[in-house]
């Protein structure tokens, strides 16, 4: 059998891969670029006015604050945790980490306690910045409860017996919180660092460095750290934004949120590699701010999940906004319909958009359609190989398959992660002795190369872009004392794609209301983890060993929820 015929593709390109630093890389395109506009924040004011920086004035801001965390004692390898939506301070973190080779921690906007506590463990967070309060999280309130003495410590010499590495809070909030640091206060400590330690400070980091933490909801509980280097994160920022065309002249809005690849990854560093402009419409997710910021910033390129799309699709002031600038932009997070891609192409001018498919492990994209692709492959597939990077789809033997029959994907290349963080076994487990990445995923491949995602082998829903595991509902759930058992299973949604169903077998003497399922979830668990629906069960389908069948139970759920047509 030949080559061709087999379900596997490399990508070469013109453009070699980067050998920088995220910190070299952007005082480069500064130096290129110093007065294009660099980040563009709505929802942030400065006299009254949007908050604007040019790549010159937001490297000042880096570097200050990469010196006041030089001056707090934060060293190359240590972990600094930033748990907020989407604002400046996000990303002039991001950039001032990665120039003193500090370990950027992204941390859920959407976590509550129980799972803050396990990725500031996990991680050993030697400090972390987060924002106040953000829709109904009081992060400040959560932070007092976590660490027992916070509000009686002086900054810098914070000791927690559960948190035993955190040395401080670096707090976002213009007002004084005991115990923390305000930003603008973090600022006084930077004149103690000079410029020339910074730029050695700087000097001595690798491209290979782990950079980026990212928690990954696990299939097994609880979720697993994928740790980046600058070389995955940066060469895929460039060769995402590469497959659009970015050039300097680019202005992108990302309303999808920084904490995930698609915001830091495909967004900021997509835009920092070709001088282009960063746009945040909101703190969160806006369909109206969306298509103000898109017609007011004259935008040419626009990000999201196709929920998002379809909600400002279908916003009643659609029609107001000039949407004439935008030529391209990313659809990813699920499957995209094809209606909606029609209209986006058609209705919002997004004549370039192209779908992404990847993982947080593979930094994250490893296949992606392109600007000239038919609309059939645009909706049908989720592209190509991304340069520099290999796919495979192989049977449960190993072996490749043949073109057109299903496997599970697999990926190769510059962007798989270097491990997971702390977790030896459970990266053994994902990233075989020849340096392939099991992505399980099951998919097909086209004889053109195209991939199409058929199904998911692991029990992954996709809930709006979320990547949710029933394991980890499961087993919060299961700490419930009505409950005896439970199984968590996607079922289909209009709107989000997929909903979360939790089939729970009450304890014996026990009989609990939806109601008191839901409310047990509110504040604990992050919110679109909380089951859609409930179903109270004596039994769960089972094979003849005893093997529950979880497609059983998305089937008898879609019926007798009337969702089939959705399936």
């Amino acid at each position: 059998m030949s080559g061709s015929t087999l379900s596997y593709t490399s990508a070469v390109s013109s453009k070699p891969l980067l050998g920088d630093t995220i910190g070299d890389l952007f005082d480069t395109i500064v130096a290129r670029y110093p007065d294009n506009e660099a980040l563009v924040v709505r929802h942030q004011q400065r006299d009254q006015k949007p908050l604007r920086y040019t790549y010159r004035q937001l490297q000042q801001e880096v570097n200050r604050c990469a010196r006041a965390l030089l001056a707090l004692g934060v060293k190359k390898g240590q972990r600094v945790g930033i748990w907020s939506p989407n604002c400046a301070e996000w990303c002039i973190t991001q950039f001032a980490t990665a120039k003193i080779g500090a370990i950027l921690v992204n941390v859920n906007p959407s976590y509550r306690l129980h799972e803050l506590e396990y990725a500031m463990t996990q991680s050993g967070c030697s400090w972390l910045v987060s924002a106040d309060v953000f829709k109904s999280s009081n992060y400040t309130e959560m932070l007092y409860q976590l660490v027992p003495g916070l509000a009686e410590s002086q900054p810098g010499q914070l000791q927690c017996e559960l948190l035993p590495e955190l040395r401080g809070i670096i707090t976002l909030s213009q007002e004084t919180k005991a115990g923390m640091l305000r930003w603008q206060d973090m600022f006084s400590h930077t004149d103690s660092v000079s410029d020339e330690a910074l730029s050695r400070a700087q000097a001595e980091l690798n491209f290979d460095d782990p950079i980026n933490i990212q928690y990954t909801s696990g299939t097994t509980g609880f979720p697993k750290g994928a740790t980046l280097s600058h070389h995955n994160i940066l060469n895929n920022g460039f060769f995402v934004a590469e497959s659009m065309g970015f050039t300097a002249e680019d202005r992108l809005v990302i309303p999808v949120p920084l904490y995930h690849c698609f915001g830091m990854v495909m967004g900021n560093l997509g835009c920092v590699t070709h001088g282009a402009t960063m746009i945040y419409s909101g703190d969160g997710f806006d369909p109206l701010a969306v298509l103000q910021t898109v017609a007011e910033e004259k935008a040419t390129a626009l990000y999201g999940v196709p929920t998002m799309f379809i909600a400002e699709l279908n916003h009643p002031e659609f029609d107001q906004f000039d949407l004439s600038t935008l030529r391209t932009g990313i659809m990813a997070g699920s499957p995209c319909p094809i209606e909606v891609m029609k209209k986006v192409i058609e209705r919002m001018h997004m004549a370039g958009v192209q779908i992404a498919y990847g993982m947080t492990e593979t930094s994250p994209v490893s296949l992606q359609t392109g600007s000239h692709d038919p609309l059939e492959k645009r909706v049908g597939s989720v592209g190509r190989t991304q340069p520099h990077l290999e796919n495979k789809i192989i049977g449960p033997d190993g072996s490749l398959m043949p073109r057109g029959e299903i496997g599970e994907l697999c990926t190769r290349g510059y962007s798989v992660m270097l491990k997971y963080w702390n977790n030896p076994k459970a990266t053994e487990d994902s990233i075989d002795q020849a340096g392939w990445m099991h992505t399980g995923d099951l998919a097909v491949m086209d004889e053109e190369g195209y991939v199409r995602i058929v199904g998911r082998s692991k029990d992954m829903i996709i809930r709006g872009g979320e990547n949710v595991y029933p394991r980890e509902i499961e087993e919060f759930l299961y700490t419930h004392p009505d409950v005896a058992d439970v199984q968590v299973t996607g079922v289909p949604d209009e709107k989000y794609g997929e909903e979360i169903i939790a089939w729970i077998k009450p304890a014996p003497g026990h009989s609990p209301s939806e109601d008191d399922i839901k409310g047990f979830c509110q504040g604990k668990i992050a919110h679109f983890k909380i089951p859609r629906y409930i179903k109270f069960v004596d039994t769960f389908p089972m094979t003849v060993t005893g093997k529950i069948q979880k497609f059983r139970m998305r089937e008898i759920s879609t019926e007798e929820l009337g969702l089939k047509s959705l399936s």
